[in-house]
């Protein structure tokens, strides 16, 4: 399980560093995707094996879950870490997440979120005042 926040740069070719205790569970080569809420998602190969499964559980029936497989699917990519512990985010990807020069990385239970520092921000001031009531919610959702 990932957790924690983080602040890293990007450097001049696109390459960020990835926390040491993550890599180890990231593994050298995992699949980077275009997550939700515009940040970049991380996802170790089994992480997203069982991410996979999920997807081809959805009923192939409906235009929305046909939509939304290939939307997701085209915005994922294998990826490999150099020996510094680096990934380099493609150019449409950085694009996408609207990443500058610093980003917050942070783990996400099951995978690992690359954020423009002020898109996390505003998330964090959005919800943060909704956290007692959101862990509610997931305890009523278990």
């Amino acid at each position: 399980m990932f957790k924690g926040e983080h602040k890293f740069n990007i450097d001049d070719k696109g390459r960020v560093i990835i926390p040491a205790k993550m890599r180890e569970a990231l593994g050298t080569e995992f699949v980077l995707v275009k997550g939700f809420e515009k940040c970049l998602s991380l996802y170790s190969q089994e992480a997203w094996a069982l991410r996979e499964q999920e997807l081809l559980q959805q009923s192939a029936d409906k235009a929305e879950a046909r939509a939304f497989i290939r939307l997701y699917l085209s915005g994922a990519e294998d990826m490999e870490l150099d020996k510094q512990g680096r990934v380099v985010i493609p150019p449409a990807y950085r694009e996408y997440a609207s990443l500058a020069k610093e980003v917050t990385i942070i783990g996400a239970g099951s995978s690992i979120e690359i954020w423009a520092v002020d898109a996390w921000q505003a998330y964090k001031a959005k919800y943060a005042g909704q956290f007692e009531q959101l862990a509610e919610k997931m305890a009523a959702l278990l």
